[in-house]
This record gives C-alpha cells, structure tokens and sequence, in this order.
C-alpha cells in the first residue's frame, strides 16, 4: 500500500471514531467541540490509540483544517 492510501485510510478511520466515554461519549472525534479538544491537550491526551486520534483532531482543528473531513460526513 502507498502513503497515500495509507494516509487516506487512516483519515477515514478517524472520521469515523467515536467519543468512548465523558460528556461527548458516543460523539464522533471530529464533532467534538474544539474547546473539548484544547481542554485535552492542556492536560494531556489518553495513551494509546485514542490519545493520538485526540492529538490528531486538536492538530487539524486549531490550524484551520476541518474541511479536510467534509467528504467524510
């Protein structure tokens, strides 16, 4: 597989994560509100693979990239 399959792919896996607990349990990660998301950086993200989708979605909210999700909704 190349990188961009790769990396296609795994944007469509994260937009299509979901909230596993809290106040936005069961939300999609990329519908969580950005202050929720720069709350979590703050304090640190959860380890494993959920931590590093929360890095990921916190890093293509506060630069502005949110569009890149549209053909995923």
């Amino acid at each position: 597989m190349d990188t961009v399959n790769v990396e296609h792919q795994a944007l469509l896996d994260l937009s299509r994560a979901k909230m596993p607990f809290g106040k936005y349990s069961g939300r999609l990660l990329i519908d969580l509100p950005e202050p929720y998301v720069v709350w979590f950086a703050q304090r640190g993200f959860p380890k494993g693979k959920l931590g590093e989708q929360l890095a990921t979605i916190y890093e293509i909210k506060v630069n502005g990239l949110e569009y890149l999700f549209e053909p995923f909704r």
